[in-house]
């Protein structure tokens, strides 16, 4: 799925930015909750502001043990999806990395349908293969990988069979 050409694309190229990852990084999260109550569950502010495909990634808080739902870029692969724990190229992982490390189960939620998963990190030449897809919908990750200074974790979640 590639993104959708016009203003689209000048939107993503702005999530990309270090002064739009610092504001959306902030805001994001607000508007993509409102978006998804709205639509019932089938957008986000991610995909219709950058026509990125996103999910609702749900995950049981490490310490917390609460559930914790987080708007994603969410790159199809197969019935599964890759996620980038870029964290809009932060210097430290986002809060669900810890989550989803913590407690593999979760839950995606994506077009209003909801579906059980297990999150699992990948290495190596599947990493590789996973992050040129992901870069190919989103060129914004390479970006994020210069300024994060530290690995990037990629994660596949796989639906439960």
């Amino acid at each position: 799925m590639q993104p959708k050409p016009g203003w689209r694309q000048r939107g993503y190229w702005l999530f990309a930015t270090q002064a739009g990852s610092w504001i959306f990084s902030r805001t994001l999260h607000i508007l993509d909750k409102i978006i998804f109550k709205f639509s019932n569950g089938r957008q986000t502010a991610i995909s219709v502001v950058a026509g990125l495909p996103s999910i609702m990634l749900t995950s049981t808080g490490a310490k917390s043990g609460e559930q914790r739902t987080t708007p994603l870029v969410g790159i199809p692969d197969g019935e599964g999806y890759i996620v980038i724990a870029s964290n809009f190229g932060k210097k430290n992982h986002p809060g669900w990395y810890y989550n989803i490390l913590a407690n593999p189960k979760v839950t995606v939620t994506l077009n209003g349908q909801a579906k059980s998963c297990t999150a699992r990190q990948v290495t190596g030449e599947e990493k590789r293969q996973c992050w040129d897809k992901a870069v190919k919908i989103y060129p914004g990750y390479n970006s994020y990988k210069q300024r994060a200074r530290r690995e990037i974790a990629v994660f596949v979640l796989e639906p439960k069979k």
